[in-house]
């Protein structure tokens, strides 16, 4: 018997899936010569048939094995995924990914060993597949499996013990925080407190400075009216005193005028002229005899 290369478990459940097969298989090729004796029933009844009778009998078997080749294809395709999702599902479960190569679908040698070993299979059985196959649900295998589960086992109590001992440490954390917090919200409360105190002491000094200010605002505005009120009165007392120097200067002058006419108009004036004026007679005639 040809062997596939695979443990003898799976090479039996690769035996029953072949067997599942060639019931398909041969299920879809009893079809196909059913649509043929059809037509040799139906419509082969007469000794000779047209051209065109042969033409429209063949279109009619084509159409109808063409839509039954068609449908056990695509059913193929549908029973193939679900093969490999009962695979994939498998797998899964033990944390693994399986890989497919499509590649190897097509290579002619591992296809004919397939084959062979679907010739031997048949051959060594001696027997039809049974009209209604059973396909065993897949269940986990037992060899290498126990080890993995234990591998997996332990790593997941050591990642339960790594839990653990962050959850303590969290825990721990999480006291220290609670208990800071304690010791924040009763500083923060003594904290408010002494800022209340402070706050109405604060109240009350604002109230006496701002009092205070207003004071002394009032006042100086006091100050400033009276301030303004004596520098117009002394603005205006010196525009009078200038007024009244201005009209004194005026008089001042009229008078010393007039006192002046009235000494040019005194005897005394004329006598006092007239000696100077033989003073001065008498003073370019002596500057006369000098010369001479």
């Amino acid at each position: 018997q040809a062997e596939l290369g695979v443990n003898e478990h799976h090479q039996n459940e690769v035996v029953s899936y072949m067997r599942f097969a060639r019931f398909k298989r041969g299920m879809c090729l009893k079809t196909v010569d059913s649509c043929f004796q059809d037509l040799k029933d139906s419509r082969l009844v007469e000794e000779t048939f047209t051209v065109d009778e042969v033409i429209d009998m063949l279109d009619g078997l084509q159409s109808v094995v063409h839509s039954e080749v068609e449908s056990e294809l695509i059913n193929t395709t549908y029973t193939n995924v679900l093969l490999l999702r009962q695979l994939f599902s498998q797998a899964e479960k033990w944390y693994l990914k399986l890989q497919t190569d499509v590649s190897d679908l097509e290579n002619r040698e591992l296809l004919d060993q397939v084959a062979e070993f679907e010739k031997s299979d048949y051959t060594s059985s001696n027997k039809k597949p049974s009209a209604d196959p059973i396909k065993p649900k897949l269940a986990p295998l037992n060899e290498g499996g126990s080890e993995l589960l234990n591998k997996t086992v332990a790593h997941l109590q050591e990642e339960n013990e790594k839990l653990k001992t962050r959850l303590r440490t969290i825990e721990t954390q999480a006291t220290a925080a609670l208990d800071e917090k304690s010791k924040l919200e009763k500083s923060l409360r003594d904290l408010q407190m002494i800022q209340g105190d402070q706050k109405n002491n604060a109240n009350q000094d604002i109230t006496e400075l701002e009092n205070k200010v207003a004071a002394l605002k009032s006042q100086f505005e006091k100050t400033l009216n009276d301030t303004a009120a004596n520098q117009k009165f002394l603005e205006e007392d010196l525009v009078t005193t200038k007024h009244d120097l201005l009209k004194v200067q005026d008089q001042l002058s009229t008078a010393e005028k007039e006192l002046e006419k009235k000494f040019q108009q005194t005897a005394a004036y004329r006598n006092m002229k007239e000696i100077l004026t033989k003073k001065n007679e008498q003073i370019k005639d002596l500057r006369r005899r000098l010369s001479k």
